[in-house]
């Protein structure tokens, strides 16, 4: 009875227990980038959950940003981004006319990740985002900044959907090794500086 297992283990190797890690990963998207994913009356966003199995969450609010969530399999959250990736370059194809679509305009992706895993991403002297630039082709960057109010930065990718997807994958796997240090705070967009400065007045009123 133990033959099977053991076969198994030795066909997996290394790599099988990746596939049990539930990865989150989260996105920055702007309302036009949001209304594509979402399609109409919602059809692209539950086929994308349908085709890629990964749960998709997309936060509420009336701001220009909104913060789309993926969570599933690292598999799972791989073929959901690469549905999205395709799905922003098919309608920036789109809205450009038929002589750029040939070009193929660069998709950009925005994703927010725990600053405290940013340093592992940059790499010393910056050796590892170089490292992903040049093997997948895309451009990568990491903002200086942290987000408002919170301890998370954007990281920009943009290129090709195909070298996108490479390198998110790269991104996955240094934030899969480096988990984030201490509490994060993540970034919602929905706070604007009106509801800061309300919510500040506020605890300055009942004190």
């Amino acid at each position: 009875m133990a033959s099977p297992d053991r076969v198994s283990g030795t066909e997996g190797g290394p790599e099988e227990p990746e596939l049990s890690i539930t990865l989150t990963l989260r996105m920055l998207m702007h309302g036009k980038e949001i209304g594509s994913i979402i399609g109409k009356k919602g059809e692209t966003v539950k086929r994308i959950r349908e085709q890629s199995s990964a749960r998709i969450t997309i936060s509420e609010g009336s701001c220009p940003e909104r913060i789309t969530t993926i969570t599933g399999s690292t598999d799972a959250v791989f073929r959901a981004v690469s549905m999205i990736a395709f799905k922003l370059e098919e309608d920036l194809g789109a809205g450009s006319g038929d002589g750029m679509a040939a070009g193929r305009a660069p998709v950009t992706l925005r994703l927010v990740i725990p600053a405290s895993q940013c340093g592992s991403l940059i790499g010393k002297a910056g050796a590892k985002i170089r490292e992903i630039r040049e093997s997948t082709g895309a451009q990568v960057q990491v903002a200086g900044d942290l987000l408002p109010n919170s301890t998370e930065r954007a990281v920009t990718v943009s290129g090709v959907p195909d070298t996108i997807i490479q390198c998110v994958r790269q991104i996955c796997a240094v934030i899969l090794e480096s988990p984030p240090k201490g509490a994060t705070i993540p970034y919602h967009p929905g706070l604007s500086l009106g509801t800061i400065l309300l919510s500040a007045n506020q605890v300055r009123g009942s004190g």
